[in-house]
């Protein structure tokens, strides 16, 4: 297809409400240097990554939850590794089509359906952990072209998927899959996913299942048949206490003032792995329930390449789906986002681009 000069898209031009999200129809279309790809988006799932960036909520200054946390005035530090480059062009999910390869690609073809990682390895030896955050530290999927290092990129070409689906899953489905892998969820684990009808929650509860463990979601009593839908053995309302020492693994991306009592619900050995703090970023717990239990605690953000693999080779088999409850034009973000913010929906929310002419 040739490519225009120009593209539409969504940019964010500073920390802020909705108002900061401008349409543009004439923003230059990116092209690919060494090594990068043109992919055109054919849909790009709705996260709190892209509002908790617009908000500013990364930054230190802010200790509320994100419900709570409003558009502070004089943030500059609110991306995930401090200052970003206004005006951006977020969006963490893609799912697109190869348009143009760069110099020195043989991997990938053109015409390749492909999707990529939120958080995207990019090692140092100053930093072993380091990553690029899709639509944080460079532009992303909210318009209808994004250039992406060849290397992050992964074909989904074979699955039964559509679109739609796959633009529903890097961030979900990849943030679910880490936590997992990091906390060592097995055949026979009795797994806590807070957060249940959410897109990670659904994510986990589905990816667990896939390892032979129990599940047990915890979720709003009005989103409890999407849990239990999604392969949940018992779901729990969203304001009980678990039980103590009930559990071998929590997944939480929740936080908030409910903290201690998900250490708590730890058995001895048990094991907590975290990639979200809705409820808020501050907990606090008894240190002696963590030293005396042997609980290991996991802090989750940076996804591997083989991690991030293995989630493609579900998606390719067909073995996971995400639930896609709405879809809108990419020009109806601020709506999709306040549908989002307001949880008034299980699963995910995606945003389709406008056609290319």
């Amino acid at each position: 297809m040739g490519v225009p000069d120009t593209m539409s898209g969504v940019q964010l031009t500073g920390h802020g409400g909705p108002e900061r999200l401008v349409w543009n129809d004439a923003i230059p279309t990116p092209r690919p240097g060494r090594g990068e790809v043109l992919v055109r988006v054919l849909a790009a799932g709705v996260n709190n990554t892209d509002i908790n960036t617009r908000i500013g909520w990364y930054s230190k200054e802010v200790t509320g939850s994100t419900e709570a946390t409003g558009t502070e005035v004089g943030i500059e530090s609110g991306g995930w590794v401090g200052a970003l480059p206004f005006p951006l062009i977020q969006g963490g999910d893609l799912c697109g089509r190869v348009v143009t390869l760069g110099d020195g690609i043989e991997r990938l073809d053109e015409g390749a359906r492909v999707t990529c990682a939120t958080n995207q390895p990019e090692p140092s030896a100053e930093n072993p952990v380091g990553i690029r955050v899709i639509g944080s530290e460079y532009d992303g999927a909210f318009a209808q072209f994004c250039v992406v290092s060849a290397h992050q990129l992964y074909d989904v070409t074979p699955s039964p998927l559509s679109d739609i689906e796959i633009g529903a899953m890097p961030c979900a489905f990849g943030t679910a899959e880490n936590l997992l892998t990091r906390a060592g969820v097995a055949k026979g684990d009795d797994v806590l996913v807070t957060g249940a009808s959410g897109g990670v929650g659904l994510a986990a509860v589905q990816l667990a299942r896939l390892r032979d463990a129990r599940v047990t979601g915890q979720s709003s009593a009005a989103k409890r048949a999407a849990v239990e839908e999604a392969g949940a053995a018992e779901v729990l309302d969203r304001g009980a206490i678990p039980k103590a020492r009930s559990f071998d693994v929590v997944i939480d991306v929740v936080g908030g003032p409910g903290w201690a009592a998900l250490i708590d619900a730890l058995r001895p050995g048990g094991r907590y792995a975290v990639s979200g703090a809705i409820a808020g970023p501050i907990v606090e717990a008894d240190l002696r329930t963590i030293y005396l239990n042997d609980l290991t605690i996991h802090g989750c953000t940076y996804t591997s390449p083989e991690v991030f693999a293995g989630l493609v080779a579900h998606i390719n088999s067909g073995a996971v789906r995400p639930l896609v409850s709405q879809t809108y034009p990419l020009r109806e973000i601020a709506k999709a986002q306040e549908d989002f913010a307001a949880k008034r929906y299980p699963g995910k929310l995606v945003l389709i681009p406008p056609e290319v002419p």
